[in-house]
């Protein structure tokens, strides 16, 4: 793929693609409906950073360059899905950048057609919905939102559906699903509220997302406090998502990653944006207020030694892992049974046998 700018003061960023994946590895339990027993993240503290995020319109649109691009990259996978939408959700819509990137012209042109209208053009209605009402209506006023038929609705808790059995032709979902606590609940939910043979297609961060701050900020605590704290949130691994997506009801799984990779001027800049991503850590038990100044100092240097580049920068890796699975419906395709092949591979691949 090849390199593009998301950031035009940032020198070199690269875009890589790395892994692609496919494939049920693990079983899993699934959890009983109702709160989770076990929670990881703090849902209100999430909130609350992604108001104060939001709260300052002009340096979250600056931050908003990772989750803009992610969005244009989910979008485009609506292109191999020949129908039409009449009523799509987009949860976890953040300052619904699905919304924006669906007006965007068609980056599948066909050279045979003088016009190429955006996939905005395929969907009859969006409900874009997010917990946080300063960044679902941050953008309530650019011309994207007269471009689409958007719909914004504040919801209680992502974590608990409020829709109607069988509601949506399509849900999608872009870089908010890694601060669910109940997972598998939340896809279940999600299959539940899809119209049968409707797809699912979402993104969210994954489990080596950052893994150069997360090294360099646990060696600097060893060094400077003598122990190891919880400054990254953790995250789901790859080999997962498939299992979960199959307990969940889903069929026809398509699990893949993309490594974006953000090259910033130093430590302190990945932080600022973080923040103002609203993507800071949300861990229940973090310590209270912001890491230490020695540890920070440290940080920098052990990241400059470990990661950096030969011009300076500091690389930031972010691993998008993306899904698609279809609820399951009465007119569906259907593998072919065991053994109803006509074809002997040996003979494609040129086996035989062996004398």
């Amino acid at each position: 793929m090849k390199p593009t700018t998301l950031r035009s003061f940032l020198p070199r960023p690269a875009i890589n693609q790395r892994i692609c994946i496919s494939r049920v590895s693990r079983g899993y339990a699934v959890q009983a409906p109702g709160n989770p027993t076990l929670q990881v993240f703090n849902r209100n503290t999430k909130y609350l950073q992604k108001e104060r995020a939001a709260s300052n319109v002009e340096r979250s649109r600056q931050a908003d360059y990772l989750k803009d691009e992610v969005a244009m990259r989910l979008s485009e996978r609506l292109l191999d899905i020949n129908r039409h939408f009449n009523h799509v959700l987009d949860l976890g819509a953040n300052s619904c950048n699905i919304a924006r990137a669906l007006t965007l012209p068609d980056p599948d042109i066909d050279p045979s057609k003088t016009t190429s209208p955006p996939l905005s053009t395929r969907i009859s209605h969006l409900t874009a919905a997010d917990s946080s009402r300063t960044l679902l209506y941050r953008d309530v006023d650019l011309p994207f939102n007269q471009e689409i038929n958007l719909t914004r609705q504040v919801l209680d808790d992502e974590e608990r559906l409020p829709f109607e059995a069988e509601t949506f032709d399509a849900v999608l979902s872009s870089l908010s699903m890694h601060w669910i606590n109940d997972l598998p609940s939340q896809l279940a939910q999600i299959n539940h509220v899809l119209k049968p043979d409707s797809p699912f297609i979402a993104a969210m961060f994954g489990g080596d997302t950052l893994y150069e701050l997360r090294t360099s900020l646990q060696l600097s605590d060893q060094e400077r406090r003598g122990g190891v704290a919880t400054h990254v949130s953790p995250l789901a691994d790859v080999r997962d998502m498939g299992g979960l997506l199959q307990k969940a009801g889903f069929k026809m799984l398509t699990v893949d990653v993309d490594d974006i990779i953000v090259d910033f001027p130093d430590t302190f800049s990945l932080m600022r944006d973080l923040q103002a991503m609203g993507e800071s850590n949300a861990v229940l038990g973090r310590e209270p207020g912001g890491i230490q100044k020695d540890v920070l100092l440290a940080n920098e240097g052990i990241y400059r030694e470990l990661h950096g580049n030969e011009d300076g920068t500091l690389p930031a890796t972010f691993r998008m892992i993306y899904m698609i699975g279809w609820k399951e419906g009465p007119n569906q395709a259907k593998p072919l049974p065991r053994g109803s092949g006509q074809i002997n591979i040996k003979d494609i691949l040129g086996g035989g046998e062996v004398k």
